[in-house]
């Protein structure tokens, strides 16, 4: 510590190398006696500055630009540049910036990463390099890692395969750690496991930066996930792991594979089922449809919509609900219709939500092909309907209209990402139901007019639940992450609604209190691992002090210079 109280920083770093560090690099806020220290003068400008100078230096930059994928470029050069600067400005105007650097913007910054590429972050795994993969991930400079985000590319948000550009995901994830849940960015690594990609226009593309070949699929796959897996509990034997965008066929089955085998979680599915249960929950103040007599149908019944169907099952048994009557309450659609008995090709983790045949019996008016989501919604009475199925505008009027001759105050959340693969718009919703929907969708949208009133559009976005998820099982050291402890992050969310205190108000929290929503959400899951055995038996206060030691506040600190270590000269 300095003299003063503040965090003193030691390191035998100099000149360009110590101005090249995106997590040391201060700019023009190093002071006079540190460019003295360090070597500095004239490698800057003579003017002294201060973070919330470089801040609104940033910010007035950053706001000139013509275009989102410009300003999600600047972020990202922002980031690999002075990591402290980038996340005081992105924390400081979370509702502003978190679309940049998150959804929807970050869809677009996938599929052109190779165009905005300039500085590796993160660590990017092939096939070719398969026997190095320890060595890789053996670098000291991620001696202090404990947390990683990691995918394939293969379903990046409702884009489909990207390949090696899916890598802005694990970033984009790993900022919201650190800017949502103050998870120090040194603790943190994105992950890309570039298996290849069947996209032409990627492998087409003369600048596209990945391996150019077919995505390798079976036991090929099997056997580089597995070495991955090897090698990370190898190096670091209490990381938590975060799976992120694996195609349907794999992101089940690779959580099922190894979330007993290490600390792991997949956002897809069980994040995006945390919020969407949270978010019910609290709509459950607005409509007064109790858990145990909802009716709800998913359209999209691949991973993603069978996990929100999981967990919404595991509330409503929660609730008093008997398990095999609270399966009949759910009403899966994927693009073959409604999932009935006997239907071909039906997944393991749809079994428990296949309706029976019988149910359906009369729905199909047109008499050919499935039980349409229209069909469903015209005779289920359904109460919440929730869509992941990157479908744009598959929300109709028509569908809509039948939810709410039914329903008073129907749920309707829109979830797919980015915002142009979204099933509905909350201003359509609002129109047609004349304001009784209660609409929670993926992505930001522009605040919903209701007459003269403006209020804003729910995000029921993942990022309420995953940085919070995250920070309280690094803080307990859990060792395994429970589907009742994403239910307990649900629980938390869903207790800081403002309609629980006033039914006209929004769903959610506003994003600017992220921070605060991810310590309770934090709280809840550490809480939750304790009272499994898994992790150790920290009181309350000790769990809320872990909690607080984890959360980085980005801010500069005095630097002193010391020698490097022997094995460096």
């Amino acid at each position: 510590m300095a003299e003063n109280g503040d965090f003193e920083i030691l390191t035998s770093l100099t000149g360009y190398e110590l101005l090249t560090d995106p997590l040391l690099n201060k700019g023009t806020a190093f002071t006079d006696e540190e460019r003295d220290d360090f070597g500095l003068h004239g490698l800057l400008p003579p003017s002294i500055g201060t973070l919330n100078g470089q801040i609104r230096r940033r910010m007035r930059a950053l706001r000139e630009f013509a275009t989102d994928l410009e300003r999600y470029a600047f972020l990202r050069e922002l980031q690999d540049t002075n990591e402290t600067l980038f996340y005081a400005l992105l924390a400081g105007s979370l509702e502003e910036l978190m679309p940049l650097v998150y959804t929807p913007t970050v869809g677009l910054g996938c599929e052109h990463f190779s165009r905005v590429f300039r500085t590796p972050r993160g660590v990017f795994l092939s096939p070719p390099n398969r026997h190095r993969i320890a060595q890789i991930l053996a670098n000291p400079r991620f001696d202090s890692v404990e947390s990683i985000v990691v995918t394939d590319g293969e379903r990046i948000l409702g884009l489909g395969d990207q390949g090696a550009g899916g890598m802005g995901i694990p970033i984009g994830k790993l900022a919201l750690y650190t800017a949502c849940g103050g998870i120090h960015p040194r603790t943190t690594l994105p992950v890309m496991l570039d298996v290849g990609t069947d996209n032409e226009d990627r492998l087409a593309d003369p600048l596209y930066v990945g391996w150019r070949s077919p995505r390798i699929r079976g036991d090929a796959y099997d056997a580089f996930i597995e070495d991955f897996v090897a090698a990370v509990t190898a190096r670091w034997p209490h990381v938590l792991l975060q799976w992120e965008d694996f195609a349907k066929a794999n992101a089940t089955r690779l959580l099922e594979r190894y979330r007993d085998r290490l600390c792991t979680f997949n956002d897809d599915i069980q994040g995006t089922a945390a919020v969407a249960t949270g978010a019910l929950l609290a709509a459950i103040n607005v409509t007064g449809v109790p858990l145990k007599d909802q009716r709800i149908a998913v359209f999209g019944a691949g991973s993603a919509g069978s996990g929100i169907a999981a967990l919404l099952h595991r509330a409503i048994v929660d609730s008093g609900v008997d398990a095999k009557a609270a399966s009949r309450q759910f009403y899966l659609i994927d693009r073959y219709g409604l999932l009935v008995e006997g239907m071909n090709d039906i997944q393991p983790f749809q079994r428990p939500f296949v309706q029976p045949r019988g149910v359906a019996d009369g729905w199909n008016r047109a008499g050919t092909g499935g039980i349409s989501l229209l069909d469903v919604a015209r005779n289920a009475g359904i109460t919440t309907l929730i869509g992941v199925s990157a479908q744009a505008g598959a929300f109709t009027r028509d569908i809509v209209d039948a939810l709410a001759a039914k329903t008073p105050r129907p749920v309707i959340f829109p979830l797919s990402n980015p915002t142009s693969k979204a099933e509905a718009t909350p201003q359509d919703l609002a129109d047609w139901t004349a304001g009784r929907a209660v609409v929670g969708t993926g992505s930001p949208f522009p605040p919903v007019r209701r007459g003269d009133a403006q209020q804003r559009a729910d995000q029921t976005n993942n990022s309420y639940i995953f940085p919070g998820v995250a920070l309280g099982t690094i803080a307990v050291r859990a060792r395994r992450i429970s589907d009742d402890m994403f239910l307990a992050a649900a629980k938390a969310l869903a207790a800081l609604s403002p309609a629980l205190s006033h039914p006209g108000a929004t769903l959610l929290p506003p994003v600017a209190g992220m921070r605060d929503i991810s310590f309770a959400v934090a709280q809840a899951v550490a809480r939750q691992a304790r009272r499994e055995g898994l992790a150790g038996g920290m009181d309350d206060d000790q769990i809320d002090a872990a909690i607080q030691a984890k959360m980085w506040k980005p801010a500069y600190h005095h630097y002193r210079r010391v020698a490097p270590p022997e094995d460096a000269l």
